[in-house]
């Protein structure tokens, strides 16, 4: 799986093996509920994010 490093202004590779899934959940002023998913990944020290669809979120074993 690719993630940008803002650290290194580049794309980097981590093995798919290393990669971890999170939710975010809330709600709004408006009273609806708002779900983003990502998946979380450590290159070089870094900690590194990227925002997915849920297809994607559920690939990498997200629930």
């Amino acid at each position: 799986m690719q993630f940008y490093s803002v650290k290194e202004r580049k794309m980097v590779d981590v093995p798919d093996n290393q990669v971890k899934t999170q939710k975010y959940e809330r709600t709004t002023k408006s009273g609806k509920k708002q779900v983003r998913y990502a998946l979380k990944a450590e290159y070089n020290g870094q900690k590194l994010t990227k925002f997915v669809d849920e297809a994607t979120y559920k690939k990498f074993g997200g629930k």
